[in-house]
């Protein structure tokens, strides 16, 4: 289906010290790696805008973003402001991933009201209009149903021209069709209405809700389609030589048998080689071409043979 390189993001949570960040930073660098990700929850993860200003400031080319930021934990006025002064600070390096939000325990420990899914996503879509506007124009002023802004600034303006990248999250066709219009990089993900990662959600990842929802985004998108870059969120993912016991394992999860969970995205599992093939494979199959993972060093050979083909 794609015809796009391979390439490459991780994501980390946290580090035991500064200094043990920056070197995780260099390494993904170092490795190949396009991309240096966090989280965007209240939990263990580190909230993102400092961590990703150290690890830009440690760092030449490598890009770093959230994955995602949650539309509603942030005003978009404030949230335009900070980007483009982590895009500024890094030389344009920043992919900016935003989400309509999901995760029931981050809105029970915060106290943010959890609206329903259609208004989370219409505030969404309101939030990426301002952004885009107070990073393109001088003031804005701006009337919806969610955000209202007076002659409204963002300094700095961005130093890439328009803004960063956009890439948007989800997994139900109301976001991913908002995704199809606005993002560059569209990372394709399970249905998590339920809001919590577990075995409602893993059974939406199976391959025929996938070309399913890469459907919705090609009918949405329309012309744009092409210049879309389809991205993937690895949940499960090992280098190991026992790739069946693993998928035998696995399997029940999702409802599959053990072959059919091989064609599952979010699933990276085999030696080297075979993982290489899986990607390749899925790649046709899905167009994905961006694939994010959590271990730097365990999946660094995969990276070296397939970044940039």
């Amino acid at each position: 289906m794609s015809s796009r390189a391979f390439r490459f993001g991780v994501q980390l949570r946290q580090a035991s010290s500064a200094l043990e960040w920056r070197e995780s930073a260099r390494k993904a660098e170092d490795l190949g790696y396009s991309t240096l990700f966090l989280p965007d929850h209240f939990d263990d993860a580190w909230s993102p805008l400092v961590p990703l200003t150290v690890a830009a400031e440690a760092t030449t080319t490598l890009n770093v973003g959230a994955l995602v930021f949650d539309n509603d934990y942030r005003h978009p006025l404030v949230l335009a402001r900070d980007v483009a002064a982590l895009d500024v600070m890094s030389d344009g390096r920043v992919e900016f991933g935003i989400g309509a939000g999901w995760l029931t325990k981050d809105y029970e420990e915060s106290g943010i009201a959890l609206d329903s899914p259609k208004v989370r996503i219409e505030r969404m879509t309101e939030g990426l209009e301002v952004i885009h506007r107070l990073w393109t124009e001088e003031t804005v002023t701006f009337t919806g149903q969610h955000y209202q802004l007076t002659d409204a600034r963002c300094r700095p303006k961005p130093t890439t021209p328009g803004g960063p990248k956009v890439m948007v999250g989800g997994g139900g066709k109301k976001v991913l069709s908002v995704a199809a219009k606005y993002a560059s990089i569209i990372g394709v993900n399970p249905e998590l209405t339920s809001g919590a990662v577990g075995v409602e959600a893993a059974k939406t990842a199976v391959a025929d809700r996938y070309h399913e929802r890469i459907g919705w985004i090609r009918e949405a998108a329309g012309e744009r389609f092409e210049s879309i870059e389809l991205q993937i969120l690895c949940q499960f993912e090992q280098i190991t030589n026992d790739r069946e016991t693993m998928y035998a394992n696995i399997a029940p999860v999702f409802g599959l048998t053990p072959e059919e969970a091989k064609d599952v995205p979010i699933v990276v599992v085999g030696t080297v080689d075979q993982v290489i093939e899986d990607l390749r494979r899925r790649r046709e199959m899905y167009g994905f071409s961006y694939v994010v993972v959590h271990d730097i060093d365990a999946f660094a050979p995969v990276v070296a043979a397939l970044a940039g083909t």
